[in-house]
């Protein structure tokens, strides 16, 4: 059924829909904009995830906004005013700097609102680079993920807290809930991994790149000394082979070789996390949220994450998980003997405290719908 004919249209831009948590919230938003019987839309320059966009109910328009050169920032401007005008777009919600700029260019030109979504701690070692994140925190109203990230926001970049909101990620429990994974889902995701039987699995979700922490959690798994204890990384490579073969190299010198796993992309990850005996997040860098600490311990998993960034928001220590010290291998190590030794009924506890912990995406969903409305309601009320 179409949206009726006063409806809102709503247009999230980003680079690409590949993977990431950038691009699952966009599908979580792009479905609760449909189910509210709005118009929802989505510029990027492709990927697998485009049919998930059609299939909850959104529209997805192709444009190479993967580019960061000024002259294809100007080039994607012109096309999304195009956009804009052509479908009459009511807001615009712009999720990674390069295409927001062409996005906040657009939005001048034609007077829509514009709303971000401020998703990172992003990179500020290179002259210049504050001018260009700052269009992050340029909507009329600024979204975090985290206090963490609300205070980066108003420290670098002198926001108004007024304009910020803070709308942690969530997750779907009906689809990250243990009780719905087969046990047939589990061993497919066992025989994936070729996991030997009778194993304890330690498992670090995330795309291979140094600062997630990957070579961190080898040297701790090396200092446990427990031969019955697998390393599984979780996450593509994303082109970064070097990095990849770097890691393998590292655990033949630990003496670990045979007991890494390196398994990319990962389709199932509620599978996934149901054969986890420990969730690891290691990151060397505070993060804005850490979408897959929460999703953890949806599942009911032992976390353990570093005392960094949004994690802090998420993990209560000893109470729903561990955080320790970032870039601390015997910390981790520690942590991660202390969840592998908990006895059944306390770890059942703990996974029962994470799992009612977790903010749930409709939360986010509906939060995210209440700044679309402040803005439009807000703009129809400006003389």
């Amino acid at each position: 059924m179409p949206p009726p004919p006063d409806a809102p249209v709503v247009l999230q831009v980003l680079p690409s829909l590949i993977t990431g948590g950038v691009e699952r919230g966009t599908v979580e938003i792009a479905q609760a904009i449909a189910e509210a019987e709005a118009t929802a839309l989505v510029a990027s320059a492709g990927g697998p995830l485009v049919h998930t966009i059609q299939r909850a109910g959104g529209h997805h328009i192709t444009l190479p906004l993967t580019t960061k050169s000024p002259l294809g920032i100007w080039r994607n401007a012109a096309a999304l005013e195009a956009l804009i005008r052509d479908h009459k777009v009511s807001l615009v919600h712009a999720r990674s700097r390069a295409p927001a700029w062409s996005a906040w260019l657009a939005c001048q030109r034609t007077g829509v609102p514009f709303v971000t979504t401020y998703h990172g701690t992003y990179d500020e070692r290179f002259p210049l680079k504050r001018a260009y994140n700052s269009v992050m925190a340029r909507g009329r109203i600024v979204i975090a993920a985290s206090h963490f990230i609300a205070e980066l926001i108003t420290t670098r970049h002198q926001v108004d807290p007024a304009r910020i909101r803070v709308i942690p990620r969530g997750v779907d429990p009906a689809i990250f809930d243990p009780a719905t994974v087969s046990g047939d889902r589990i061993a497919r995701m066992a025989a994936d991994w070729r996991l030997p039987d009778d194993v304890r699995t330690v498992v670090l979700p995330g795309r291979l790149t140094s600062w997630k922490g990957h070579a961190v959690l080898l040297d701790a798994i090396a200092r446990l000394r427990r031969p019955d204890v697998m390393c599984v990384l979780v996450g593509s490579d994303q082109g970064r082979h070097r990095y990849a073969i770097d890691l393998e190299s590292q655990a033949r010198r630990l003496g670990i070789a045979d007991r890494l796993r390196l398994v990319g992309q990962c389709d199932d990850m509620p599978a996934a996390l149901a054969l986890s005996d420990v969730v690891v997040h290691a990151s060397t860098r505070a993060e804005a949220f850490g979408r897959v600490v929460i999703e953890a311990q949806a599942m009911g998993r032992p976390v353990i994450a570093s005392d960094l960034g949004g994690p802090v928001e998420t993990v209560r220590h000893n109470e729903t998980g561990w955080r320790v010290r970032p870039n601390d291998p015997s910390a981790l190590a520690e942590a991660i003997g202390t969840a592998l030794d908990l006895e059944p009924a306390d770890r059942l506890a703990l996974g029962q405290r994470a799992r009612a912990s977790v903010p749930k995406v409709r939360q986010m969903q509906e939060a995210t719908l209440d700044v679309y409305e402040e803005v439009l309601t807000a703009d129809t009320q400006t003389p």
